[in-house]
C-alpha cells in the first residue's frame, strides 16, 4: 500500500456511539450520545451516512447504505475513564490503566489554601458543577469580593472561572498554571482550565478564550513519532492543549467548531506532509453538557456540510478520519461525559470503500492507523486498521 501525504484526523469531541460493556460502573449505562441526536428528527448528514455512519457495528438505527464510500469501525476504549485528555492521549496511541484523580466532594483543603496562597485571592464553590449554573449561583459573589470560582465535574479537572474585567485572561491563566504547578503526584488532574466570562449578573457569559493546562503525555504518542520521522504535526482547535505541546510542530486555537472547519480548510489548501489533528470542542462544551439535544444534531448537520467543503480539496494521496474521544450523551439526566463506543470513518483514495473493521479493542488503533498511512513504525498500544 503506498504511503499518503497527509492525513486529516478529525475528533468530534463527545460523539459517542452507544454504551461500553462498563458503562453501569461509570453511571452510564444505557447512553448513546448519536441515538440522542437521531431521535429528535433533525439529524442530517448524508456525507458521514455515505461513509459508512450507519453501517457501523452496533448502530441499529437510520439508514445504512449498500456502498459505504469510506473504511469503518466501532472502537471500545480500554483507558480507565471517560475524560478528553485520556480519549485524546489513547487516539494517539496511549492507553491509560489508572484513572486520573476526580473530586466529588471538593478539592482537599491543602490543595484550596495552597493556591489561595499563591494567587493572593480566595476562592469560591470548590465542587462538583455545570458549568453555567456556577456563573449563575457564584457569579455575583465573585464580582464583588474578587474571589475566584473554582470547581470541578464527573471528570479529572480543576475549573478556574473568573469575569474577565475582574481578572484580566492572561492574568487567569497565570494563577492556572499555578494550579497546575500544584497539582501533581496523587493530585495530578487531566486538566486544569481556565474559564473567563462576560456579562451582567443574570447574562453571564463564558468567552471564547477558555485555555486548558494539561498534563504531559507519561510517554510518547504518535505524535513523537511523527515528529522523529521529519513529518509535520498540525493542531487545530485544543489538541495542543491537550498533549501540552508535547508532539506538536504547529498549532491554530480556534473559538468554534466553524473556525475550526474554516482552519482545516486553510490548511487544506497548503501543502505539507503528515498529520492535521483537530477537535471540535462545540459538540461536547455547547450541546452535550447542556442536554441540548436538538442543538448537538443540528451542530453535526452543520459540520456535515463543512465536511462536504473538505472532501473537495484532498489530494489522491490524502486521507480523512473521524473519530471522537468519549460520549456525551445529551438525553441523559447527567450532564457529564458518558463511557461510550466512538466511531472510526476512513475515506481516501488509499483506503478500500466499503472496509469493515468490526469492533476494535481501542481507540488507538486510530493512531495506529495514522502511522501505518504515513509510513511511519509505532511503538504505541493500538494496531492499524489497514
Amino acid at each position: 500500500m503506498p504511503n499518503a501525504q497527509r492525513v486529516f484526523l478529525i475528533v468530534l469531541d463527545s460523539f459517542g456511539i452507544g454504551e461500553l460493556p462498563d458503562a453501569a460502573k461509570y453511571g452510564d449505562e444505557g447512553s448513546n450520545t448519536l441515538k440522542a441526536c437521531f431521535d429528535t428528527g433533525v439529524l442530517a448528514v448524508p456525507n458521514l451516512t455515505r461513509l459508512g455512519l450507519y453501517n457501523i457495528d452496533g448502530v441499529t438505527f437510520g439508514t445504512p447504505v449498500a456502498r459505504p464510500a469510506g473504511a469503518f469501525a466501532r472502537l471500545a476504549e480500554q483507558s480507565a475513564g471517560k475524560d478528553t485528555t485520556i480519549g485524546h492521549w489513547e487516539i494517539a496511541g496511549l492507553i491509560s490503566p489508572q484513572a486520573m484523580p476526580t473530586y466529588p466532594q471538593g478539592f482537599p483543603p491543602e490543595i484550596i489554601q495552597a493556591f489561595e496562597q499563591q494567587t493572593g485571592r480566595g476562592t469560591l464553590c470548590n465542587l462538583p458543577y455545570s458549568g453555567t449554573k456556577v456563573l449563575t449561583d457564584f457569579g455575583e459573589e465573585h464580582l464583588a469580593t474578587g474571589k475566584l470560582i473554582v470547581y470541578t465535574s464527573a471528570d479529572s479537572v480543576f475549573q478556574v472561572a473568573a469575569h474577565e474585567a475582574i481578572v484580566p485572561v492572561e492574568q487567569l491563566y497565570a494563577y492556572c498554571q499555578i494550579a497546575r504547578d500544584l497539582l501533581q503526584g496523587e493530585h495530578a488532574v487531566g486538566r486544569v482550565i481556565a474559564r473567563p466570562f462576560e456579562g451582567e449578573p443574570g447574562q453571564f457569559k463564558r468567552t471564547a478564550r477558555r485555555h486548558d493546562f494539561s498534563l504531559l503525555p507519561p510517554r510518547p504518542t504518535i505524535l513523537d513519532e511523527l515528529q522523529q520521522a521529519g513529518q509535520e504535526t498540525i493542531s487545530i482547535g485544543k489538541i495542543n492543549d491537550i498533549f501540552a505541546g508535547q508532539g506538536i510542530s504547529r498549532s491554530l486555537p480556534t473559538i468554534s467548531n466553524e473556525d475550526g472547519m474554516d482552519k482545516l480548510l486553510t490548511i487544506a489548501g497548503e501543502d505539507w506532509q503528515g498529520l492535521c489533528f483537530v477537535n471540535l470542542v462545540e459538540f461536547d462544551m455547547v450541546y452535550g453538557h447542556r442536554n441540548d439535544a436538538v442543538g448537538y444534531a443540528q451542530a453535526l448537520g452543520r459540520f456535515d456540510e463543512r465536511l462536504g467543503d473538505l472532501l473537495p480539496l484532498l489530494h489522491e494521496d490524502d486521507v480523512l478520519m473521524i473519530t471522537a474521544d468519549h460520549g456525551c450523551d445529551p438525553a441523559s439526566p447527567s450532564t457529564d461525559h458518558s463511557r461510550e463506543y466512538v466511531p472510526l470513518l476512513i475515506w481516501g483514495h488509499l483506503v478500500p470503500p466499503g472496509l469493515a473493521k468490526g469492533t476494535r479493542r481501542t481507540f488507538a488503533d486510530a493512531g495506529a492507523t495514522v502511522t501505518t498511512l504515513l509510513g511511519v513504525a509505532t511503538q504505541t498500544d493500538g494496531e492499524s486498521l489497514l
